[in-house]
């Protein structure tokens, strides 16, 4: 989801999911594979109950203007929602049977919604083609596609221009380049998670560099005990060894350290480039950005927002109109224009307004490789040991294969929900 950790509520998502095996209907569960129906024809009509967090939240009402402008007999009502209640309030109204027609919704929370058999699987209107082959995956839960990518977010390298020549391309290059930062007067050549709510998003990068699999095909078994995912965390470990990242840093001191030249790089999204420049605008001559360096392959994470349509919708075909009509190009770029959300739609990234932006080319690069995690029910319990795991391995110096196994025996017993 996009640069917010939510507060979950165990109780209500045992009662959600407990919603998928008593009683909606003929709603099925994530685990089978869905038919989608059809969307009539026509222009939309009817009353759209929406559900948005954050700035999307407070700006989509007067953007849906437009939409209503070319579809007059329709009405877009939105409830702007803040991201730390919206987890455990999509879960309320799932369980009450009480759901809005279109939510936004984090994208690592796709599979545990989609569990409760809520959600209506995407129809055929919805141009899967049309969206970063990473994005759309965040929307497939066990073989069934629920809903479209919104806006992304990825993540690339942060560097010092004024450090070094050119920015390294594998993992070798990184710990030399970090080396060499130090060497020119930087406290820390790289500042990486160390553990901690929300690391897995630093560290998944590195294992699927290596090629590691988390699941199964088919999302029921874990597959994260490998040789490759031992190797990520391998490496991952040695940047703290080394004495390159920091296993601690003051709340509130990457910023200003990376400004300052303490710091010589660090991992992060496209939302740093604005509070960089807000900090020192003259300082960012010396701040360039490139993908994530490579192992045995280039990938970083992917993360942002659905929208999915809800099963009870009342005005479900003009619901699935409202989301295609946010998932044209020109409307995502209007909407970039809006509140800088990323698009999902890949040919939107040839406008000019985003094309001609040297760090957001940077971004749009990355998300040709950047992968989401598996959109399984439990994701988030799993996110959760892996955190704490990674705490142990750069700040205990626990041994890669012990953290590897312990994560796999723990999400064995999280199970993977489908």
């Amino acid at each position: 989801m996009n640069r917010t950790v939510r507060a979950g509520s165990a109780v209500i998502a045992v009662a959600v999911l407990g919603l998928a095996g008593c009683g909606r209907g003929d709603a099925g569960t994530a685990g089978e594979p869905q038919e989608a129906e059809e969307v009539a024809e026509g222009a939309a009509s009817g009353a759209v109950e929406v559900w948005a967090m954050g700035t999307e939240g407070e700006a989509l009402g007067a953007f849906a203007e437009d939409f209503v402008a070319e579809n007059p007999d329709v009405e877009i009502n939105v409830t702007a929602v803040p991201w730390d209640a919206a987890h455990d309030k999509i879960a309320t109204a799932i369980a009450a049977g009480q759901t809005p027609d279109v939510s936004m919704i984090g994208t690592t929370w796709m599979g545990e919604f989609a569990a409760t058999g809520a959600l209506d699987p995407t129809p055929d209107l919805i141009d899967s083609s049309a969206f970063f082959e990473g994005a759309w995956g965040s929307t497939d839960v066990g073989g069934t596609n629920y809903g479209v990518p919104w806006y992304v977010e990825t993540r690339v390298l942060y560097y010092r221009s004024d450090m070094i020549d050119q920015a390294p391309t594998d993992w070798a290059g990184l710990t030399a380049m970090a080396q060499e930062m130090q060497a020119g007067g930087a406290e820390w050549g790289i500042s990486l998670q160390p553990g901690q709510t929300g690391a897995w998003q630093t560290f998944m990068p590195f294992a699927w560099q290596a090629g590691a699999q988390i699941v199964t095909e088919d999302g029921t078994e874990f597959t994260i005990d490998s040789p490759e995912f031992v190797e990520a965390l391998t490496f991952y470990q040695s940047l703290f060894d080394d004495g390159l990242s920091p296993t601690a840093l003051p709340q509130g001191s990457l910023e200003p350290g990376f400004m300052d030249g303490s710091i010589g790089s660090f991992v992060s999204g496209p939302w740093h480039v604005g509070i960089l420049d807000e900090l020192d605008s003259a300082g960012m001559a010396n701040v360039a950005l490139a993908p994530l360096p490579a192992g045995a392959e280039q990938a970083s994470f992917i993360g942002g927002a659905n929208l999915a349509v809800f099963k009870d919708a009342e005005s479900r075909d003009a619901a699935w109109k409202f989301v295609d009509w946010l998932s044209q190009p020109e409307t995502q770029v209007a909407w970039y224009a809006a509140v800088n959300d990323l698009p999902s739609v890949a040919s939107a990234w040839d406008d000019p307004s985003i094309a001609d932006d040297a760090f957001l080319s940077v971004f749009g690069e990355q998300l040709d490789t950047a992968l989401a995690p598996p959109s399984i029910p439990t994701w988030e319990e799993v996110a959760s040991v892996i955190d704490t795991e990674l705490e142990r391995l750069t700040k205990s110096g626990a041994d890669p294969q012990e953290v590897s196994t312990s994560i796999q025996e723990q999400a064995a017993a999280i199970g993977t929900g489908l």
